[in-house]
């Protein structure tokens, strides 16, 4: 959920600016949007098929799988030779987008679906499904904003779909999601978080504190130059080792020739850990 909180976040914000400057994207889906590991953000990329609003001159927009109901229609009668009476704007962005977002919670590829009749006569059946059949929905996790936020995107009519600005107001971006430690996998960032490196007793001597900081200081600098290194000794974060690289590609090189090694007799295990809580001092305490 802080994943799909994020990426939905930065590409609203993409899809806010260039509907404000008059532009429609055309062509969102998965390939087109990258993760930044310096800016720590998601990005929208391949302006191919982009238009500005009110002057298509692409016929042919957006990839199956993705694509709105009245760029569907549009496309299938300029394939006949025939003019389309309805324009495409930049709701067609939000509509693909919706269909990503919905794909990156129920972790399934959902082109079938979305080209079925059962799609077409009822999707907020099925997107309510999706939600309804997912194991991580309880009390804890109110996911229904995100469902509702995904419902707005994903209206057939597009004069009734939300606009990315409206769209980024949903009470989704309210909740304060900590990182999975999955999340913390996938997204490179220039810092990583090592544990199971420190017991308890280290922690509690302090010479013998300084010489596993020392250690860790000394193997880490093998992959980069290391900006920062901080170990806390309290809750949150005790006993987890926080090292700063100078750049990502460091702290990538890092944690896949440190993940797996042997530290004081333990398996080590390396994440990244987002650079902006780092620099606040902001340390999750939910992370697995």
């Amino acid at each position: 959920m802080w994943m799909i909180q994020h990426c939905a976040r930065d590409v609203l914000e993409a899809l806010s600016f260039l509907h404000h400057k008059g532009y429609v994207h055309a062509d969102l889906k998965p390939r087109n949007i990258l993760w930044s590991a310096e800016e720590e953000c998601f990005k929208l990329i391949d302006f191919g098929l982009s238009f500005k609003e009110g002057n298509q001159d692409v016929k042919y927009i957006q990839t199956d799988g993705y694509r709105a109901p009245e760029a569907e229609l549009q496309n299938c009668l300029a394939q006949a030779g025939l003019q389309s009476e309805t324009e495409c704007t930049s709701a067609v962005d939000l509509w693909s987008l919706g269909i990503v977002l919905l794909e990156m919670f129920s972790g399934m590829k959902l082109k079938h679906t979305v080209q079925s009749q059962e799609w077409k006569t009822n999707n907020s059946a099925i997107i309510d499904h999706i939600f309804a059949s997912e194991g991580v929905v309880n009390s804890a996790i109110p996911a229904y904003h995100l469902r509702d936020l995904i419902k707005s995107m994903l209206h057939d009519d597009q004069a009734k779909r939300a606009t990315a600005a409206k769209a980024l107001c949903s009470p989704f971006f309210s909740i304060p999601f900590a990182p999975h430690i999955e999340d913390l996998v996938m997204l490179p960032t220039p810092v990583l978080r090592l544990l199971n490196v420190l017991s308890d007793a280290s922690l509690q001597s302090e010479e013998e504190y300084e010489d596993v900081l020392e250690d860790i200081r000394e193997e880490c600098q093998k992959y980069g130059t290391v900006v920062s290194l901080l170990v806390p000794k309290e809750n949150p974060g005790k006993g987890q080792v926080f090292v700063e690289y100078a750049n990502a590609g460091d702290s990538k090189a890092a944690q896949k020739l440190l993940t797996g090694r042997m530290f004081d007799g333990k398996f080590v295990v390396a994440t990244f850990y987002p650079l902006s809580a780092y620099k606040r001092g902001y340390l999750y305490q939910t992370l697995l």
